[in-house]
């Protein structure tokens, strides 16, 4: 029979074990800091009816989905986790208390060119609150905050969220005339840090038909910087024009001071009217995140406020804000730019046992009292020599290992050696259980990223 030779798909990512348990660890800090924020989790089906999915996608959504028939099903993997979320939110509208605020880390699935850091299926974690009826402007300003407590806590000091509103940049195209071109806009500008201000221009001239005098005026408006109060007292002179606009600026305010009040330093968010989303749900506050020293790989967290994304699904309003962090995109440039933290416990055991006697009973006995104590432990009984069991230990980075033979069972001890110092002492199995325990805390104490100060 001919082998199969096996491989990994393109845009697929598969990791080592030390490297998935860094994984892992960065999903756990992202569970543990969505719960400090009252969002409960939510895991939606992979696979829905394509109808469901596709109501308000079209264009570049159609062209990226993954879709199959099932007998006379037609089906597709869900791309986003929002459209699914839009979803279960109208389907079980009677269920739910308001406002809904829930996270999910799950898988999507684009059918995109695989390029490096880019790949067809990622992890996805979301957080959104969601309405009924109306949502206060309070959850526009707590949700950046958010992401300021979870990069910060995984290590990250260097980034930014950029903070804008799509009332802001509808209510200025108005003003030039341009709403039903608004759209097109939008996506052409949204491509500004990739392609650059000229091709921009180009673009909103040869494709969304404007003037050479309206796409100047767009990318001059884009342009205003300076700190977040000069770029508000900038945007004042354009108040009492359009009251698209007005209500736009007044929500930017809002969220601006609320952002200080939740404590995101200064140096981590800033207003910039270049943000604009390419996605045509977004309705108020959008936001993208970028690494301040990277900012050539782009937005690694971006969303938004969106008043009607369910209603293809209800009737109901069901206006909501939310993030999206592209967790497997993030993790693959961390790891490219060197920024994991190599020193933090990647072994899948914190202890191995090496019964050394013919009954396996106490050595068994202390895996058990161990395990109770909250000690990963593996047990080694395999019939291998010494040293290819020592060398087992130290290629998986467990950092202890327990020597158990006649001696010791007779002297009701054990000989622990700690991998990384040599050093190798003989304790009863309460004082193991400290010993270990303590080491354990030691190693543990870091973040999963190291990033500059």
């Amino acid at each position: 029979m001919s082998k199969i030779q096996p491989r990994t798909l393109s845009g697929f990512m598969e990791l080592l074990p030390a490297r998935q348990a860094q994984f892992d660890r960065m999903v756990e800090i992202l569970r543990e800091t969505y719960s400090l924020y009252g969002f409960t989790p939510l895991d939606t089906p992979l696979i829905e009816a394509s109808e469901v999915l596709l109501a308000k996608g079209g264009g570049e959504t159609e062209k990226q989905i993954y879709r199959f028939t099932k007998g006379d099903a037609d089906l597709a993997l869900r791309f986003d986790l929002t459209v699914p979320l839009a979803k279960y939110v109208a389907l079980h509208y009677n269920d739910l208390s308001f406002p809904f605020r829930r996270y999910q880390i799950g898988k999507v699935y684009r059918g995109e060119r695989a390029q490096r850091g880019r790949f067809r299926e990622f992890y996805q974690a979301d957080i959104d609150i969601i309405g009924d009826g109306k949502l206060s402007i309070l959850n526009e300003a707590e949700i950046p905050s958010v992401i300021y407590k979870t990069f910060s806590t995984l290590g990250l000091k260097r980034f930014q969220i950029r903070v804008n509103n799509r009332k802001i940049l509808n209510g200025f195209y108005a003003m030039l005339g341009l709403t039903e071109q608004s759209g097109d806009i939008m996506r052409t500008v949204d491509k500004l840090d990739k392609i650059g201000a000229e091709k921009v221009r180009t673009l909103l001239v040869d494709d969304c038909g404007l003037t050479e005098e309206q796409a100047g005026e767009i990318l001059k408006f884009i342009a205003i910087t300076g700190s977040n109060q000069e770029v508000l007292s900038a945007l004042e002179a354009y108040q009492g024009r359009n009251e698209t606009f007005d209500q736009g600026l007044a929500e930017l305010k809002a969220v601006t001071e609320y952002l200080a009040d939740f404590g995101v330093p200064a140096e981590n968010f800033a207003v910039d009217l270049t943000i604009a989303r390419g996605l045509d749900y977004y309705t108020g506050t959008v936001y993208e995140t970028t690494l301040l020293d990277h900012p050539e790989i782009g937005s690694v967290c971006s969303g938004g406020r969106y008043d009607n994304l369910a209603e293809y699904y209800t009737d109901r309003q069901l206006p909501g804000v939310g993030i999206s962090i592209g967790l497997t995109r993030l993790f693959y440039v961390l790891g490219e730019q060197k920024m994991l933290n190599p020193d933090l416990p990647t072994a899948p055991a914190d202890v191995l046992i090496l019964p050394m006697t013919e009954d396996l009973s106490p050595a068994i006995a202390l895996a058990t009292q161990l395990r109770a104590n909250g000690i990963r432990t593996q047990l080694h009984c395999e019939d291998k020599k010494f040293k290819q069991k020592i060398s087992y230990a130290d290629k998986l980075g467990i950092p202890y290992v327990i020597f158990l033979g006649e001696d010791e069972v007779s002297a009701g001890v054990c000989a622990v050696k700690d991998m990384g110092s040599g050093e190798q002492v003989k304790a009863d199995p309460d004082q193991a259980v400290t010993l270990i325990q303590t080491g354990i805390r030691q190693r543990s104490i870091g973040t999963p990223i190291q990033d500059k100060v």
